[in-house]
């Protein structure tokens, strides 16, 4: 699923790690970890927080579009 890529993409274009990521939503590497491999499925509320520190939409994340929508830019739209 284009979904997980996503994640695993925009966190290494950002120089981060996993454990770096998982810092910021306040949870371990190894469950980050699952969510980039696909195996747990990453809540709702985790995707509005990542779309947020990326400043990319959600959909983006979601693999909806390929455009990297500012998240702040949808406020104007």
């Amino acid at each position: 699923m284009k979904f997980y890529q996503r994640l695993r993409d925009l966190r290494e274009d950002s120089d981060k790690t996993q454990a770096d990521i998982a810092k910021i939503l306040n949870t371990s590497q190894s469950y980050y970890a699952q969510y980039e491999n696909g195996k747990r499925p990453i809540p709702f509320d985790r995707v509005v927080e990542l779309a947020e520190y990326y400043d990319v939409s959600i959909d983006y994340i979601a693999g909806l579009t390929d455009k990297k929508h500012s998240y702040k830019e949808w406020d104007k739209i």
